[in-house]
């Protein structure tokens, strides 16, 4: 065997060590950095031990334990990672996507409203007032009633014929 291979053994060898004397209890702390996801604990457990490697200067410290060195680069990893995903988009499944209203459109909803106007400004002054009192100005019936003077049935009924009037002046917008 040459040098190197004995040196790459060695090496292996305290990192398997590094893994048995201090992986649970790195795995712990870092589990508790994650909220508790176990796979990112894991992989920010194999990064810390592949900086380990690495970095084998760390390990021939005068330090009477490695866990103190372990944990600082864990942490600094579990912070480095949680940096990295907040400063990216969050990824949303297809599916949410799939299940979730579109935006509005702004232009498309400036064109219905000008449609919608011009429509309204079309019908008859007493289904016109109805309408405004009813939808425009969000007022109850009896409240639309009070305010043009006339009964309530009439303003239900001025309602319905109205916007039986609006759907015909408004192709293409629901039912005809």
């Amino acid at each position: 065997m040459n040098s190197s291979s004995t040196l790459r053994r060695t090496s292996a060898e305290e990192l398997a060590e590094l893994q048995r004397d201090h992986g649970r209890a790195l795995f712990g702390f870092l589990l508790g950095l994650t909220h508790g996801d176990a796979q990112r604990a894991e992989d920010l457990v194999q990064e810390t031990l592949v900086r380990a490697w690495q970095h084998p200067e760390a390990l021939e410290t005068a330090h009477e334990s490695m866990r103190p060195w372990l944990f600082t680069v864990g942490r600094r990893l579990a912070i480095d990672a949680r940096r990295a995903r907040l400063s990216r988009p969050q990824e949303v499944e297809a599916e949410a996507l799939e299940h979730s209203p579109a935006p509005e459109d702004a232009v498309a909803g400036a064109v219905t409203a000008i449609d919608v106007r011009r429509a309204v400004r079309g019908l008859g002054p007493e289904h016109r007032d109805v309408l405004v009192e009813v939808y425009f100005r969000d007022r109850s019936v009896s409240e639309a009633a009070r305010e043009l003077g006339i009964p309530a049935g009439t303003v239900k009924s001025r309602t319905h014929y109205a916007l039986r009037a609006l759907r015909r002046g408004l192709p293409g917008y629901g039912r005809g």
